[in-house]
């Protein structure tokens, strides 16, 4: 027999498997000194094993569920019911019922207990399995006790916990069920206490939340508690609700709604110093742990019991500093549109590249602007730069700066190193010079493919991190910079001074439709050039229609049309394949690595396009932009001064044409690379994977370069470490990073502040001009974009990858970007209206309803259901 019951002084967390999260977490808690959790024990996994074997009908029907489509919910409603009714109907056996009963014994004869189940998948830090955990309160004597024990045991296989489990891939048989059984305590009041604040991170602010009698009130939403804040020792915000009702424990068993007697219902349920007494009791547990916990507690005759504590997963991490000193982080995947968490590797490759250090937390990288905000010199800079990109950015760092000693101002030390690059000295409006820098580039990239054949082992690691030098070279090259420099200032001018002249808003944004050189909407463009080829073929659209795996242009070859449609395809990834979604990350997968993910784009290219709409749509921007500038010349000739001001304009019209198309290029340059980088890698992880070093080719992507160079080097490679990493890459997958985020965990949001939009509409950073209505297409994955002729793209970030789709719709909403990030470049080349920064846009604007996409003053309105 093994042990069937263990008491919470015999656990501590090395017991997980026996006795589920809770349990393990319950009888930690009893070890740390000054901590008071009422006595209990746990059933033990063991014993529902043991339950399991009682019921042979039982594995049979785990067979059939794990069989089961999650979508099935008849089946998985009645195959599930089935299960539990078997698993509450076996007869505990005697000697499992006997070690029960002693263990309940030494709680008091006639004790009243709370019985809660506790899952061993359940509590894992990045498994949340909502809905898995039954409690029932107040259980008076021993059958009663017996039979909930039964019942926790059948919550397992509750409709919903399978169903869950189904969907994410969890084996029903490897996920067991302990059960915890536990004095009750019959309290004045009870709550939970948060040791950080969970609605803005910061981890110096702790929360309390209480009501009186028990904690279930708050829990189930009967009541509104009253709110505490505590930090550094006082209270810093309380709010006392009206309580009317509480839940009570009954005499003969189970728990009652109670009305609260009207002059008390206004009342604290703790005073000031039990708060403060109760939140540096959570502080001690918090430092038990190392991480924040959400801790639920009881409040009995003056003295505080815990009878529950589990870390909050919802807090973004904290970058390390390796200081104490207060720090301010701004998030670079807010920049760089992709606010995914990066893989190891592709955050090292990233730190690798950029010219600055760069801090990273959960899985994404920020930069320390702490030192820029300090010194006067650079902080009207820093609040420029990153205001005019991001405004939510700018007042996030507004409103740390307003606060007292945050930020310590630092004596002024002349001026700062700029913030993005070198100063651009003016350079000629010269075409040459684009086409100079893009060979240039070309050039280098063709010598590396050559060069890194050879290459394997330590020695291919050596040979990357010194490719990498010349990568930086280009990319920092201080003529590229001054390109996109000089035409993002000329644009800018352009916007300024055409406002103040004639009144006229981003006027730049038509003006700079259909520029040569952009090599990203050029892509979108050569998709629809692909479409042409593959439409005037039914039999290939036919099979486009059903592609379910990466090899399918092998079998095009077979079909009449299938050779051009492979050709057309391959001569497209042989140019743009390197590219994907995410792709500042080596490691996410490439469209030459994955193209079935191309073929809804194509196919809804052929079906809502004529043949030759690339080039058409290319012209038509060009005549827009071409007239655009007509008139706008011929209206500053007929101002005061007008010629003068008319030559200006057309400089900084030329300047900005001939330059912002390169503004995309330095980027598919560094992508470019990273391909060639990666394909050596992959091919020396497959010589690594045959001398079973590593398990698979793909956990190379979950090392940080160094790390690789070590492997590769030594033959050995820590397996726990890759599992580790594979469960943070997957908790960190659940998060949302903010713009802002400070040392102390507080995530700023910032807000526009503007008077000048209608009420009642989604505000944002206007970044391309003009009005559209449409209907709203909210899409989370590019392959699942079922986009109809009119449709507005609605989603979280467009980083280059998403550019075909941006042929097929008429505006563009998203939630992060700015002025010169990726969408906003090319919704201004294709003349599509476009708001970014717009928060929260995925989850306000609904699928499918008619929005109006206002471009010019950044702003969307949700339009009524027809």
């Amino acid at each position: 027999m093994g042990s069937y019951v263990l008491n919470f002084q015999e656990i501590d967390q090395t017991r997980i498997a026996m006795v589920g999260g809770k349990g393990a977490h319950l009888g930690e808690l009893s070890r740390i000194e000054g901590v008071r959790v009422p006595a209990g024990f746990c059933v033990t996994t063991d014993a529902f094993q043991r339950i399991m074997a009682e019921a042979p009908s039982i594995d049979e029907g785990l067979d059939r569920l794990s069989r089961l489509d999650p979508g099935d919910r008849e089946t998985i409603r009645t195959l599930s019911a089935e299960i539990r009714r078997t698993l509450e109907g076996v007869a505990i056996p005697d000697d499992l019922a006997a070690a029960i009963t002693l263990a309940l014994a030494r709680l008091g004869e006639q004790a009243a207990c709370a019985v809660r189940s506790s899952a061993t998948a359940e509590d894992l830090p990045t498994a949340s399995f909502a809905g898995q955990q039954d409690t029932y309160l107040n259980i008076v004597g021993r059958a009663a006790i017996l039979q909930h024990i039964s019942r926790c045991w059948a919550s397992l296989f509750t409709e919903r916990a399978v169903t869950y489990r189904l969907r994410n891939g969890f084996d029903h048989r490897k996920v067991h069920m302990a059960v915890v059984v536990q004095q009750m305590v019959l309290p004045e009041a009870a709550g939970i206490l948060f040791t950080a604040d969970p609605l803005t991170g910061h981890r110096k602010v702790a929360v309390v939340e209480a009501s009186f009698g028990l904690g279930e009130a708050l829990v189930s939403g009967l009541v509104n508690p009253d709110v505490f804040k505590v930090r550094d020792g006082e209270i810093v915000a309380k709010a006392v609700a009206a309580k009317k009702r509480a839940i009570q424990a009954r005499p003969a068993g189970g728990t009652q709604e109670v009305a609260i007697d009207p002059q008390r219902q206004e009342q604290p349920a703790l005073t000031d110093a039990q708060v403060m007494r109760l939140a540096q009791l959570g502080r001690r547990i918090e430092a038990h742990w190392h991480r924040p916990q959400d801790i639920e507690w009881c409040l009995v005759d003056d003295d505080f019991q815990i009878v529950q504590s589990r870390p909050i997963t919802t807090l973004f991490p904290i970058p390390e500093s390796g200081d104490r000193e207060n720090h301010v982080y701004v998030s670079v995947g807010h920049q760089q549109m992709m606010t995914d968490p990066m893989k190891p590797l592709g955050l090292s490759f990233w730190q690798m590249t950029t010219p600055r250090p760069m801090a990273e937390a959960g899985g994404r990288l920020f930069v320390d602007v702490t030192q820029r905000l300090a010194s006067p010199a650079s902080r009207a800079d820093v609040l420029e730069a990153l205001g005019r990109s991001d405004p939510l950015t700018g007042d996030a760092l507004r409103t740390i700066l307003e606060r007292d000693g945050f930020v310590r101002p630092l004596p002024d030390e002349g001026p700062p190193a700029p913030l993005f690059g070198g100063a651009s000295a003016p350079i000629e409006t010269d075409p040459a010079i684009v086409t100079e820098l893009i060979e240039h580039s070309q050039a280098s990239i063709a010598a590396l493919e050559r060069d890194i054949r050879t290459k394997s082992g330590p020695e291919l690691l050596d040979f990357i991190q010194a490719d990498i030098q010349e990568l930086r070279r280009i990319l920092f090259d201080p003529r590229s910079h001054q390109v996109f420099m000089s035409a993002m200032e000329a644009a800018w001018w352009l916007n300024d001074q055409l406002q103040a002249w004639l009144g006229e808003k981003n006027a730049a944004d038509t003006l700079t439709q259909s520029v040569p050189h952009n090599v990203t909407s050029e892509m979108g463009l050569a998709l629809l050039d692909v479409a042409d080829v593959i439409r005037p073929h039914p039999d290939v659209v036919a099979f486009l229609h059903h592609v379910e795996d990466e090899d399918f242009l092998d079998k095009l070859a077979k079909l009449e049309g299938g050779r051009e449609a492979r050709d057309a395809i391959e001569a497209w990834l042989e140019k743009y394949g390197m590219r994907c979604v995410g792709e500042i990350d080596i490691t996410r997968p490439r469209w030459s690595e994955r193209p079935a993910t191309l073929v809804p784009v194509i196919l809804g290219n052929i079906k809502n396009f004529e043949p030759g709409a690339g080039q058409r749509r290319f012209e038509q921007g060009r005549q827009e932009a071409w007239a655009k500038e007509q008139d706008v010349l011929e209206r500053l000739r007929a101002l005061p001064d007008g010629e003068r001001k008319a030559e200006e304009a057309k400089r900084m019209i030329d300047r900005v044409r001939t330059f912002i198309g390169y503004r995309e290029y330095p980027k598919y340059g560094m992508v470019s690379r990273y391909f060639v980088y990666k394909q050596a890698l992959l091919k020396d992880a497959e010589r690594l994977v045959r001398a079973h070093v590593l398990t698979e080719k793909e956990d190379i992507f979950y090392l940080r370069f160094g790390e690789l160079h070590d492997v590769a080097r030594t033959n050995h490679v820590d397996d726990q470490l890759i599992c580790r990493r594979k469960d943070d890459f997957r908790s960190y997958q659940a998060l949302t990073p903010s713009r802002v985020l400070t040392s102390d965990g507080e995530v700023i949001t910032g807000e526009y502040r503007r008077d000048d939009v209608p009420a009642g509409v989604l505000v944002g950073l206007p970044v391309s001009a003009g009005v559209i209505e449409g209907r709203a297409r909210v899409i989370h994955d590019m392959a699942e974009a079922a986009l109809e002729p009119g449709d507005i793209l609605v989603t979280a970030y467009t980083d280059p990858s998403w550019t075909p789709l941006f042929v097929a719709i008429t505006g563009l909403v998203t939630e992060v970007g700015g002025l010169m990030t990726h969408g906003a470049v090319i919704a201004r080349e294709y003349g599509l209206p476009a708001v970014v920064g717009v928060v929260d846009a995925t989850r306000l604007i609904p699928d499918g309803r008619r929005i109006r996409v206002n471009g010019t003053d950044g702003y969307v309105e949700i339009l009524p259901s027809q």
